[in-house]
């Protein structure tokens, strides 16, 4: 029988971890991605970028790696991960990951909202693509056609108004 074709990408052992105090981290449960690991990825990046890929037999997308410097980068392991692996703080992980180049696409009925208030267009597009991602992946995150009406709308008053997502969020008095 001939073995198995292993996907390209990188492969290890890893144990999740969790940040006690960290700054903004704190709490976060993590795996750390070995240097060598993020390099065979993609050689020279030193900033944040996405991956895709398995977590034990989990498949995971669209997640990023956190550069935790001198070439080291970190995992975020987020509750539905943990969840889809049946794994917590101090187990172990065989991950298996890619670099996902596949452009992210942005919210059709933000965008289309946004045609309606020029001012609100041409504000949302000076942001960096990561920050317009934040509006776009709240929007798309609502579960109710009501919910995510709502959310349309705060975004396009927040965005009138030169807000930027985490601004809208704290006048709202929600964590993003």
């Amino acid at each position: 029988m001939p073995a198995k074709k292993q996907a390209p990408g990188v492969n290890f052992t890893a144990v999740i971890n969790q940040f006690q105090k960290q700054g903004e981290k704190t709490g976060w449960s993590y795996i750390a991605v070995p240097a060598a690991c993020a390099e065979q990825l993609k050689p020279g990046q030193k900033k944040s970028f996405r991956v895709r890929g398995e977590l034990d037999l989990f498949s995971v997308k669209g997640v990023a790696l956190i550069p935790m410097g001198d070439g080291r980068f970190i995992l975020p392991v987020n509750a539905s991960m943990r969840r889809g692996t049946g794994k917590r703080k101090g187990d172990r992980l065989a991950v298996h990951l890619l670099a996902d180049d596949e452009p992210v696409a942005l919210s059709k009925e933000l965008l289309e909202c946004l045609a309606d208030e020029p001012g609100a267009l041409l504000y949302f597009n000076s942001l960096n693509r990561s920050y317009r991602l934040y509006f776009s992946n709240w929007i798309e995150s609502a579960k109710t056609t009501a919910t995510k009406t709502a959310r349309l709308a705060r975004a396009v008053n927040a965005l009138s108004r030169k807000m930027t997502f985490q601004g809208m969020m704290r006048e709202h008095g929600e964590e993003k």
